[in-house]
Formats: C-alpha cells, sequence, structure tokens
C-alpha cells in the first residue's frame, strides 16, 4: 500500500509545484488591450445612445416630476396646516371654548386651503402640456394665499409682536412661493421632454469607437456593429444671409409694389425683426436706382 500512496503524493507534489495553466494552454486567445478597450467603447456607445433616446430621458423627467411633486405638496400641506390654528383663533374672535361660533370657526381655514388645492393640482396637469391658465386662476390663487396670509398674521400685527409677525408669516410665504414655483418646474420639465425629443430628430447620435489597428483582432459584436449600415445624418440646415433674402426680394419686386416689412416677410419668409432692416434697405436702392435712372427710362427697363 505504500508504493501507491507515495506515487501519488509524488504526483500531488509535482501538481502543486507546476504553474497554473495559460489561456494559451487551454486553446483561448486571451484579448489584448486594444480589443478590450474597442469592446469597452461599444458597450459606452449603445450605453449612452440609449440614455439620450427619448423615452429614456422622458421616463427619468417623469421620475423627478413625481419627486417634485410630493415634495412640494407635502410642504404645502404642512404649511397649510401650520395656519390653521391661527385662522382659527382669528374666527373665533374669543367665542366661548366649543361653541357654535368656536367651531364654526375651524370651517374657514379648510374651506380657503381646499380652493387653493383645488387650483394647484389643476395647475399640476395643465403645467404638464403646457397649457396656461387664465387670470381668474391666478387671481383665485393669490386670492386664497393673500386671505390666509392677513388671518395667519392678524393677531400679531395687532399686538405689535414682530417676531410673532416674522413666525406667522414664513409658512404663508412658503406656500405662496411653493405654489408659483411649482408650476414653472412642472413647465420646464416639460420642455426638457421636448428639447431631448427635438435633438433626437435632428440625428443627434454619439460618436463611433475608432477603429482598430491594424492587425489587431477585433471581438466579433464590434465588427457586426461595424458592418451594419450607419443611419444618414441629417445636416444641419445653413443659415439664410442677409444678402440672400435682399437678393430674394429685389427678384420679387415689381414697379409699383410698396415695400414694406410685411411685403418683405411674405415675399422672403424672414423674421420679423429683419423684414425692418430689408425693407428699408431695398427702399434706399431702389430710391437711387430712380435717382440714377436717365429721364425718359422706367425704373424697371
Amino acid at each position: 500500500m505504500n508504493g501507491p500512496i507515495q506515487q501519488n503524493g509524488v504526483e500531488g507534489v509535482a501538481a502543486v509545484g507546476r504553474p497554473p495553466a495559460t489561456p494559451q494552454d487551454s486553446g483561448q486567445v486571451r484579448p489584448s488591450q486594444a480589443e478590450r478597450l474597442a469592446r469597452d467603447a461599444s458597450d459606452a456607445a449603445a450605453v449612452r445612445r440609449w440614455q439620450d433616446h427619448p423615452d429614456v430621458v422622458a421616463l427619468r423627467i417623469e421620475r423627478v416630476r413625481a419627486q417634485v411633486d410630493r415634495l412640494c405638496w407635502a410642504g404645502i400641506v404642512l404649511g397649510l396646516a401650520f395656519t390653521m390654528t391661527n385662522v382659527q383663533w382669528f374666527a373665533a374672535a374669543g367665542s366661548v371654548p366649543w361653541s357654535l361660533p368656536w367651531l364654526g370657526a375651524w370651517l374657514l381655514d379648510p374651506t380657503v386651503s381646499l380652493v387653493l388645492l383645488a387650483i394647484l393640482r389643476a395647475e399640476q396637469v395643465t403645467a404638464r402640456y403646457q397649457v396656461h391658465t387664465g387670470r381668474w386662476v391666478r387671481a383665485a390663487k393669490w386670492l386664497t394665499l393673500g386671505a390666509a396670509y392677513v388671518m395667519n398674521t392678524w393677531a400679531s400685527f395687532a399686538a405689535g409682536s414682530l417676531s410673532g409677525v416674522v413666525l406667522h408669516s414664513v409658512p404663508p410665504l412658503v406656500v405662496f412661493a411653493a405654489a408659483e414655483a411649482v408650476t414653472d418646474l412642472r413647465d420646464k420639465l416639460t420642455e426638457a421632454v421636448a428639447v431631448a425629443f427635438t435633438n433626437a430628430s435632428r440625428g443627434k447620435e454619439p460618436s463611433t469607437p475608432p477603429r482598430a489597428l491594424s492587425g489587431v483582432h477585433e471581438p466579433t459584436s464590434v465588427r457586426t456593429a461595424r458592418k451594419a449600415p450607419a443611419a444618414p445624418r441629417r445636416e444641419p440646415a445653413r443659415r439664410t444671409l442677409f444678402g440672400e433674402y435682399l437678393d430674394e426680394a429685389r427678384q420679387a419686386w415689381t414697379p409699383g409694389v410698396e415695400v414694406s416689412p410685411a411685403w418683405v416677410r411674405k415675399m422672403t419668409g424672414c423674421s420679423r425683426g429683419l423684414s425692418s432692416r430689408l425693407a428699408a434697405t431695398l427702399t434706399n436702392e431702389l430710391a437711387d436706382n430712380q435717382r440714377t435712372t436717365p429721364a425718359g427710362k422706367g425704373a424697371g427697363s
């Protein structure tokens, strides 16, 4: 029994002292640093392409919008709850506790707060689609916020307590600022989604990974992605120059036509601010041509 044991022991010692098998010994080719970088560049381009996708951007903004709404609503509700006791004290006007006037005073603050919350909830939907509300909506919102502020700070103003005025002014003012800011925030978040869609429509794509060096083996995924035909990129529209607009206006003008900014915009399609300059320049040119044209020749000859 000693023979096999010793033989196995020798083989075990030899196996321990033997160097580990390399990828070349097992038939696998270890990727080089250039191949790993090419694979990383391909993965990074794919991730960046999906990060700029309008649907992914919209999903991210929706999550941010939900967080903003929850935080703003929490602050508004807490601020209105803080003002409830002061409004009740103002409405009760020293009534006996638990009497009908004292109990009815608790209804004043919810009346104002519920109207304000209804307006803010409606603006939450309209701002999502960038639909602007009318003057009555803004007037009702300011009226409810102003009423809450006056009733909350009236006792402090009457007592001449500066600290009380500051203390009871902070919650209504915070609610007022949050009510105005949250509408603009929702509008800008919606605009961010529109900007992402516009950029994607213009054909903005992330840069492709650089070509591998000659003689370097590329991974199969990189070669396959490179062989696929790339989508044609849209060239940005060239800006029309002032002189080009002026040439179009010259060609469109005929004798007897009065040159005006409206006529220039109709003929050339330029902007309102540029049409005034074009009309003035073309009018001066026509006046100079009439002065230099010999007598007996028409302006259009």
